[in-house]
């Protein structure tokens, strides 16, 4: 693709922190890891109390209001990189005002609530030459990663079926805690918020889907979106499976587990973010069965361990050393399942994919 600006090689990268609230501590701790290749230097966020915290330990400059950060981007000695830690439902606007003051763009997930947003970002970011990344932290997992090697080395045969759960628990004061929490305008439900991640893995690890059929119910929470949901999936491998979600496990988050199922392997990943290894059995031996054991780790955080190693792959891209391992383009590519999903769960049908707008 076209690129507006040079890769950034004789100084630290400069961005900029769009949204102060729960996500974004993952997102200062990653740059505190890289600090000797990344710097903030502007956060924006209209709650003064989370601005300021963010403010004080970072040293970036505050606003109250995203416009205002950007429109300072030139006395602040520039920005590279607009981080998107906002509400979803801000995401798409963001990332085209961003991309039109010429800066690259990261945005948390869902990149998007809408399909027709998705696209527009990724046009925006396309016509203004710079960079969409899509954050998918847990494509870094040690456990996945493993995973993954496993079934590019087609250690499973062909692959008959996935399960992938995620129960994991939201009271009330959770979404009570702000206005846009559980509102289908700005965050999207389990699916969309809660189990975004997971709904990745199914194209990264297994392949494209064909089809999906989907069940939302909104069983507990005072909320307009769904605390609960189910779906059935056919892939165009022709492999089954299901993705079970809710956030009324009780009394704290309980699983988080991929489960995979072929005619020479059977793998479980599990714990509260796909951080252990539970079971790993092939029918013939490999070399990379040696790493089972050290690709589990522990995490009491369902975010698990992955936004360093994901900040790595933007660093190294914004200089020129890489590609992106997630741009927006495949960001697309879960946020069309979920819009499938929704779409199945509202009409009652089922929805078959690509979508056809």
């Amino acid at each position: 693709m076209y690129l507006r600006h040079a890769p950034v090689i004789d100084r630290k990268l400069r961005f900029a922190l769009a949204g102060c609230g729960r996500i974004a501590t993952n997102h200062w701790q990653a740059m505190v890891e890289h600090a000797e290749n990344v710097e903030l230097v502007a956060a924006c966020d209209p709650d003064p109390v989370a601005l300021a915290a963010m403010t004080e330990r970072s040293g970036a400059s505050g606003f109250a209001a995203y416009g205002q950060m950007l429109a300072a981007a030139a006395d602040l000695g520039g920005i590279d990189c607009v981080v998107l830690t906002t509400p979803s439902g801000l995401h798409p606007q963001q990332a085209i005002d961003a991309a039109g003051a010429g800066l690259h763009v990261m945005t948390e997930k869902p990149m998007a609530t809408r399909w027709a947003d998705g696209l527009a970002m990724v046009k925006a970011c396309d016509e203004a030459g710079v960079r969409l990344f899509v954050v998918k932290q847990n494509r870094h997992n040690r456990s996945l990663q493993l995973l993954r090697r496993a079934i590019q080395a087609g250690r499973f045969g062909r692959i008959y079926m996935v399960t992938v759960n995620v129960f994991w628990a939201r009271p009330q004061s959770y979404y009570d805690s702000a206005a846009w929490r559980g509102t289908w305008e700005f965050d999207g439900g389990a699916f969309m918020n809660q189990a975004s991640h997971y709904i990745d893995l199914l194209d990264w690890l297994i392949g494209p889907v064909e089809s999906v059929m989907a069940y939302t119910g909104t069983l507990a929470r005072h909320i307009e979106v769904e605390d609960t949901g189910v779906a059935a999936l056919r892939w165009r491998n022709g492999a089954m499976g299901s993705v079970n979600v809710t956030m009324l496990a009780h009394p704290k988050n309980f699983e988080g587990s991929i489960t995979v199922l072929g005619e020479q392997g059977t793998v479980r990943i599990a714990g509260v973010a796909v951080n252990r290894i539970e079971h790993w059995e092939f029918a013939q031996g490999h070399a990379m069965d040696a790493e089972r054991d050290a690709a589990s780790y522990a995490t009491a955080s369902v975010y698990g361990h992955g936004h360093p190693l994901y900040y790595d792959n933007v660093l190294r891209t914004l200089r020129g050393q890489c590609e992106p391992d997630t741009d927006g383009r495949e960001g697309l590519k879960s946020l069309e399942l979920l819009v499938a999903m929704y779409r199945s769960a509202r009409d009652g049908a089922k929805v078959n994919l690509p979508l056809d707008y």
